[in-house]
């Protein structure tokens, strides 16, 4: 299609989604800031995508005067509704977008839901080709399953970070463990892929770890708790720590 479109929000995603379509031959007619009178960011274009923060994308919608664009937005959590009476759709990346250089290149790859208009998915299929439906009514669940798959994840790493301080081992030499661990889950699915202490239901190696928690770094024994109970699920067991 290659269009020509207005961008709401000039941040990591609102950036990464300016870059990416332009690289794919659309046009940005404007980027509007902050500051900017968006009455009539929907007039002379395709689309108009509006990538501001989810406490923001009703506000802006409705300073938009309704026109011949179709107004999108990137969140996973909202649903087309906000964007009311506009023509309205919904792309969201399912993707972490560090910046917007690196997220252009991300976008080529991504996942996206998509809902409302049509020209929501013709533009996940310019970018990368796959998308898949999501109605309203299921965005919470998945907007929590992408928040564990990405912010969970990388909080869960920030307690391997303190853990490794305290022993004076660096970070990185865990990486190799956790990048190999993802791609086995990619291959086998995520029960085939569990192993350690909790897959084989060792619970005098748990019982030891957390005591060694327990005595230097009580703070992190119920994440790790959660975490064991967890595993012990995924691997059907039916077996949780002692308190």
């Amino acid at each position: 299609m290659a269009g020509r479109f207005n961008l709401i929000g000039n941040g990591r995603a609102g950036g990464s989604m300016r870059n990416a379509l332009v690289d794919r031959g659309w046009d940005c007619v404007r980027v509007f800031g902050r500051d900017d009178d968006v009455t009539n960011a929907a007039s002379g274009v395709d689309v108009c995508i509006i990538a501001t923060p989810d406490r923001s994308i009703r506000l802006v919608a409705d300073e938009v005067r309704p026109a011949d664009a179709v107004l999108v937005h990137l969140s996973g959590a909202l649903g087309i509704d906000v964007l009311s009476p506009h023509r309205a759709g919904c792309v969201h990346p399912l993707v972490s977008l560090a910046n917007p250089t690196i997220g252009a290149q991300q976008l080529a790859t991504a996942w996206f839901a998509v809902a409302g208009d049509p020209l929501a998915t013709t533009i996940a299929d310019e970018l990368s080709g796959r998308s898949f439906p999501l109605d309203d009514v299921d965005r919470a669940l998945y907007h929590a399953a992408a928040v564990i798959a990405s912010n969970h994840l990388v909080a869960l790493l920030g307690q391997v970070e303190t853990l490794a301080d305290g022993l004076g081992i660096p970070f990185e030499v865990f990486m190799p463990l956790v990048r190999g661990s993802v791609d086995n889950v990619a291959k086998l699915g995520p029960q085939a892929a569990l192993t350690g202490p909790a897959a084989r239901g060792d619970m005098d190696t748990i019982e030891t770890h957390r005591a060694a928690l327990r005595a230097g770094h009580e703070g992190e024994l119920a994440a790790y708790d959660a975490l064991v109970a967890l595993a012990m699920r995924l691997s059907e067991r039916d077996i949780t720590p002692e308190p």
